[in-house]
């Protein structure tokens, strides 16, 4: 499998380039950036700085990658992205690296799905399965967890973690912690229940559901102190795989809030 290059395009020798990767016409590629088998990059594409990205993904115009972070903490020293296999990334796409005084990788899985006009900042980590739909902008150091879903055009806080196969809902503004199998809306985002619809998708059985959803009812009840109902959803479904992913992503970090649910006071 041989490598083309659009004859408009300029790719630094030192570029590393696998087996089979297409370039199209008026693409710019870095000579510290690293194409995977298979990569294509349809054209007027634009990767700079230490960019490594992984085998057959597709990247379609103006898509811009590594260029410097927008942390003004940062001093110019090595930072990167890494990417996996198999991501799509649409119409102008933007892509941060970390920052040389904190995390130095930004980091995207597997089988992601950048819609048009998105953009992840630095120091960024996301898992597999993402999909980011247009323009949904995801600030610094948010950490998203496999097959979570952010909906058009939402906001999403610097430093906030979405769990995994959580759902943001088009044009909320998130800017506290959304537990995994969660679901939110709105400006500012509350917590609206749990993505069943994307858990059924996914082939979740009804069991497991039906265990979520009475340990979520227990957990965001009325009664007592969220501390004192978080205890008793960790005793009661100590053997419940799915609601104790939810208990220990709130426990990792304590200091951080989780979107709740509205009160409606």
């Amino acid at each position: 499998m041989t490598v083309t290059i659009h004859p408009s395009s300029f790719v630094d020798p030192k570029a590393e380039l696998g087996e089979g990767v297409e370039i199209g016409p008026l693409c710019v590629v870095g000579p510290d950036v690293k194409l995977a088998k298979g990569v294509q990059l349809v054209g007027q594409v634009n990767l700079a700085g230490d960019t490594r990205i992984g085998e057959d993904c597709k990247l379609y115009p103006f898509v811009s990658m590594g260029h410097p972070p927008q942390d003004f903490k940062h001093k110019g020293g090595p930072v990167r992205i890494e990417i996996g296999a198999r991501s799509t990334f649409r119409e102008n796409v933007n892509i941060h690296p970390g920052v040389d005084v904190g995390e130095p990788v930004t980091r995207i899985g597997n089988d992601c799905y950048f819609m048009v006009g998105t953009h992840l900042a630095h120091e960024g980590q996301m898992g597999n399965n993402v999909i980011v739909s247009n323009g949904a902008q995801i600030g610094g150091n948010v950490t998203i967890g496999d097959h979570a879903i952010l909906g058009g055009l939402c906001a999403i806080h610097q430093h906030t973690r979405i769990g995994a196969h959580a759902f943001i809902g088009g044009m909320a503004t998130v800017t506290t912690d959304v537990i995994p199998y969660g679901s939110v809306i709105g400006n500012a985002a509350h917590l609206a229940g749990l993505n069943v619809i994307g858990l059924k998708r996914r082939g979740f059985s009804r069991e497991k559901i039906r265990d979520l959803r009475s340990a979520y009812r227990l957990l965001f009840a009325q009664e007592g102190t969220f501390a004192e109902r978080l205890e008793d959803v960790a005793e009661s479904y100590a053997e419940h795989e799915l609601v104790m992913e939810i208990i220990g992503f709130i426990r990792e970090q304590k200091n951080r809030r989780i979107c709740m649910p509205h009160t409606g006071s």
